[in-house]
């Protein structure tokens, strides 16, 4: 009997990820400080998924160079 094992990158993504559950979030019960955290943390976050970003446009491009652009 055929196996298929799907790594996690293949799963389908599901809808509402956590950066829309944040965006719903009540913000009223928070404190100036809290807020303040929050958005260190957000922004934090927004650098660490461009570096993200920006490293797979890296190993796209070398691998582009590499085979030639897929028609994909």
């Amino acid at each position: 009997m055929l196996q298929l094992v799907m790594d996690e990158d293949d799963r389908p993504r599901l809808k509402g990820d956590t950066a829309s559950l944040l965006a719903k979030e009540d913000l009223s019960p928070y404190s100036q400080d809290e807020l303040n955290e929050r958005i260190a943390l957000l922004q934090a976050e927004i650098e660490r998924v461009k570096a993200h970003r920006d490293k797979a446009a890296a190993h796209r491009n070398a691998a582009e160079a590499l085979f030639g652009k897929s028609t994909a």
